[in-house]
């Protein structure tokens, strides 16, 4: 498996795009046919969201809800609606993501608040919020009991996010640096793992009549998985291929974010070393000498290699969690090499 180095679910990603992209273009919202200023409603709310989901990229996060039902031996069929709820979370958790970080570009696009207005975004990632739960209700294949169960998973992952997403923005607005490499994990977690990899993989599990052993297990997996992913993208940003992120490269740096590697290295840094990578980030600098220089200090706190070796740690932890429940035998080794691929992935 390890010689894979992802490559089975890369493959698995592909092949599940074209059905995950059928279903999204098949069962998008629409306002109520009918209604006075219709047309208006699609201008300013419908169209903007469907051409912002529609851009998405590997349909990662649905493709973990159809895996999670494979797994337990479920029909791929009964999980769409759950796997189009996710990919709506992750287009509403952007569109707003972008307003609060005051973004500039999202893939390779200006971002929804520039050209649709802030107001108006704020709007149409609501509406995003808002199909999360109504694309699941409209289901008929899914039975009341099977809808609660996801929905409750669905709210929770919400609530998770949202409390992920304050640790990350109060840290800025306040100017904190005193955020402790725990205090990273458990925003990352919050922010990332829930609604990346857990409740993708765990809503799948329910709708596919997995069991609560199974369900757990999944969810278990996931939090470790998404973690490591976040880890992966950090680390990404800063040491990854400069061309393939064009203009995102090193953009954790102009930010000034709270990634793991910064808050290792604050910790190990000597002062004048520690006073000045503050003092780069703060100043939310475009300049690549000045980008170069704080991966330099945080390479020379042991910070890159130590969030590299975290990365690969919750990748074997994330495996261990499998151990010992039944799994459909394709699935089973699919979910062991998203595992590497989280962590192998060059972009």
């Amino acid at each position: 498996m390890g010689e894979a180095h992802g490559r089975l679910f890369a493959a698995y990603l592909a092949q599940k795009r074209p059905a995950i992209n059928a279903y999204l273009a098949e069962h998008a919202p629409k306002p109520e046919a009918g209604t006075q200023a219709v047309d208006d409603m699609e201008r300013y709310a419908y169209a903007p969201l469907a051409r912002f989901t529609e851009a998405g990229g590997k349909r990662t996060r649905p493709a973990l809800v159809l895996l999670g039902t494979e797994a337990v031996g479920g029909d791929e069929a009964r999980a769409l609606s759950c796997a189009s709820a996710i990919e709506y979370f992750q287009s509403a958790a952007l569109i707003h993501d972008d307003i609060a970080d005051e973004g500039q570009l999202r893939r390779g696009e200006p971002c929804t608040y520039l050209t649709e207005g802030t107001g108006v975004a704020i709007n149409i990632g609501d509406l995003g919020i808002v199909h999360t739960f109504a694309g699941i209700l409209d289901d008929c294949t899914l039975d009341a009991e099977t809808k609660l169960s996801v929905l409750s998973l669905l709210a929770r992952m919400e609530q998770r996010t949202v409390e992920g997403q304050a640790l990350d923005l109060g840290w800025t607005r306040d100017g904190r640096w005193d955020i402790t490499p725990d205090d990273y994990r458990v925003m990352a977690r919050h922010k990332t793992a829930y609604y990346s990899a857990a409740t993708p993989l765990a809503a799948g599990a329910i709708t596919g009549g997995g069991t609560k052993e199974q369900v757990a297990a999944l969810h278990a997996f996931g939090m470790d998985a998404g973690l490591a992913f976040q880890l992966q993208d950090d680390l990404l940003n800063l040491v990854g291929d400069a061309e393939k992120q064009g203009k995102d490269f090193r953009s954790d740096i102009t930010e000034g974010k709270r990634t793991l590697a910064v808050c290792l290295a604050l910790e190990k840094l000597p002062k004048a070393a520690h006073d000045e990578l503050i003092s780069i980030l703060s100043a939310h600098t475009e300049d690549p000498d000045a980008q170069a220089r704080a991966v330099a200090l945080m390479d020379e706190a042991g910070a890159i290699d130590a969030v590299r070796e975290e990365a690969h740690g919750l990748a074997a932890s994330a495996k261990s969690h499998l151990e010992g429940l039944s799994w459909a035998a394709d699935a089973e080794e699919l979910l062991l090499d998203m595992a590497d691929f989280f962590v192998e992935r060059a972009g």
